[in-house]
């Protein structure tokens, strides 16, 4: 597509669209090339109209989140990646039984007004990063609980710019996955009890140490890179094939916890995708299991 044909394919929307945006910066990994459109609508009727346009023309589109659980292609995104970071994509409002959150909004901040409001049922998801629309569509947690447990409903929109609303009846939530197929999750609801605002905040820092115990927090990284296995430790089979420390280029294996890929200035998302079919293969030969990705990767 020309310069002037990708001025036109969103023209009147100019001040929420950048072209050949580098989307390292949009990542916890900060890496990865660019993308041909990068969007940023405000509330839903932007959205419908990023939509439309985008099928009308036959542009791709990509969902970035909170930009955690991603790794991006060096050679970046030919499409269009629409981020619901602004607007209406960020508002957060007390419900009755609970609390409705749209899909921008940050996990972390959330999990904290949960404390401050005396509302239990957050807290599993403590230290993990992300928006609240990715960890719905990927169901995400770890072994204090997945936010699944507490999903009422999920306000979605199709690739045909569709919107509707589905309720817990109609959810399935499994191991790092839903049976959501919407290409947007615009936000959710969230099922809380109410608690003793100390006791809660109580179980948010014991879930924090525990994690700064055993996760490499705080280095560049995409949360855990495999999904674990049935029944067993991802991390502990990449210990177990003597991976931890294991290095290509700039991206090498946490020492703290084999299932986290950290990234030095200067790596390359080749770097870590050579890593990772390294890691999957020695786990192989060791243990005779796949490993599955729990990440995206464009």
């Amino acid at each position: 597509m020309s310069g002037k044909s990708q001025t036109k394919l969103f023209a009147g929307l100019e001040e929420i669209v950048s072209l050949d945006e580098p989307l390292a910066d949009h990542t916890w990994l900060r890496l990865g090339g660019p993308a041909t459109y990068y969007l940023r609508p405000r509330n839903v009727e932007e959205l419908t109209e990023v939509v439309h346009r985008c099928r009308q023309a036959e542009v791709p589109m990509y969902v970035l989140g909170g930009g955690a659980n991603l790794l991006i292609d060096d050679a970046g995104v030919r499409g269009a990646v629409v981020h619901l970071g602004q607007g209406e994509f960020l508002q957060t409002a007390l419900v009755d039984g609970g609390l409705r959150a749209a899909a921008g909004a940050d996990m972390g901040k959330l999990v904290l007004r949960c404390v401050r409001e005396g509302l239990s049922g957050l807290e599993c998801l403590t230290g993990i990063p992300g928006t609240v629309g990715g960890c719905v569509k990927m169901n995400a947690g770890g072994a204090f609980g997945d936010i699944g447990n507490i999903v009422e409903n999920v306000q979605v929109m199709t690739d045909d710019a569709e919107v509707f609303t589905r309720h817990r009846a109609e959810l399935a939530f499994a191991y790092r996955s839903t049976n959501i197929s919407a290409k947007f999750v615009l936000g959710a609801e969230f099922r809380l009890t109410e608690d003793d605002p100390h006791r809660i905040l109580q179980q948010v820092k014991q879930i924090w140490i525990y994690k700064k115990n055993t996760q490499p927090l705080g280095h560049r990284n995409a949360g855990c890179i495999f999904k674990n296995p049935r029944g067993l430790s991802a991390g502990a089979l990449i210990d177990r094939a003597g991976l931890k420390a294991r290095r290509i280029g700039g991206a090498y294996v946490s020492e703290k916890h084999g299932n986290f890929i950290l990234a030095d200035k200067g790596a390359k998302a080749s770097d870590v995708l050579k890593l990772i079919n390294l890691v999957r293969e020695e786990v192989y030969k060791k243990s005779e299991v796949y490993l599955e990705l729990e990440i995206e990767v464009w």
